[in-house]
């Protein structure tokens, strides 16, 4: 089967690979270590996006966090690409890799061509916008990156004045402002992030450098029905409060918030009544 076809029936918006090597000055020895360890010598990689936006709509979830848990339905896609990767190179090892993964997806996809690269460090793929999930395959196989990587998106500031945290800047990404971490992490909380966290307007998760990017003007709605279909836009404390973690997960399978346990969402529910 030709590459383009097992990867458009896997629901790929755009695919694209890149050489490993050319991954290892963004890798430290402990990610390397884990790829090697997954896939030994590696020598490639392919790298895919998956279109998520399924419109507009009020809710304090973030948009990746309202469909299925984008890991479980991007490894059961991936599941027959591998399945064809081997059956057509049958002495390679192929294996997909979903987020929780030692290779750096945002610059896998950039070696790759795919899109252009956002000041926010998000792929951005006409006419998708930057509403994508990444997802990869590790191989032995020798593969090259594209002649002329990812450009960089216009740079016209949009997501760099609008992010609530000022986690952008000139000095790059401060992950220790970002919203999309506040809102997942655990343990005790700076005065200042409490207050990122009271003002803000979602209980997981952070939209506001891609709502106010240009790129995601008039986005279509997603085609992959994981993404589209039976979301949920909104949690309240009745939903996560005396729950333990086995409970969350059984009331809400198969959902990306699920992860971090009930306690984090309890605690910024909890801070939006103090608003």
């Amino acid at each position: 089967m030709e590459l383009d076809t097992l990867w458009s029936q896997a629901g790929a918006a755009a695919w694209g690979t890149c050489a490993y090597a050319d991954l290892l000055p963004r890798m430290n020895e402990h990610a390397q270590a884990r790829a090697e360890e997954l896939c030994p010598a590696p020598a490639g990689v392919f790298v895919a996006a998956f279109p998520y936006y399924a419109g507009e709509g009020p809710g304090n979830l973030c948009r990746y966090a309202r469909g299925e848990d984008y890991h479980t339905a991007l490894s059961r896609r991936l599941a027959p690409v591998c399945a064809g990767l081997e059956a057509a190179y049958p002495f390679h090892k192929f294996v997909s890799l979903v987020d929780n993964s030692p290779l750096p997806e945002g610059e896998a996809a950039a070696l790759a061509g795919l899109g252009l690269r956002g000041k926010n460090g998000l792929v951005i793929l006409p006419p998708w916008g930057s509403w994508l999930f990444l997802a990869t395959v590790l191989t032995d196989l020798p593969l090259p990156s594209a002649p002329v990587p990812a450009p960089d998106c216009v740079n016209c500031g949009a997501c760099v004045e609008a992010c609530p945290g000022k986690a952008l800047g000139p000095n790059g990404f401060d992950i220790s402002r970002c919203l999309s971490e506040l809102t997942q992490r655990k343990g005790e909380l700076t005065e200042e992030q409490t207050e990122l966290l009271r003002r803000h307007d979602l209980v997981w998760g952070c939209d506001v450098c891609q709502t106010v990017c240009p790129y995601n003007r008039e986005v279509p709605d997603t085609p992959l029905p994981e993404f589209r279909d039976g979301l949920l836009s909104t949690l309240t404390e009745e939903d996560v409060e005396n729950f333990t973690r086995r409970q969350f997960e059984a009331a809400f399978p198969h959902r990306a918030f699920t992860w971090r346990g009930p306690g984090v969402l309890e605690r910024n529910l909890k801070l939006k009544e103090e608003k």
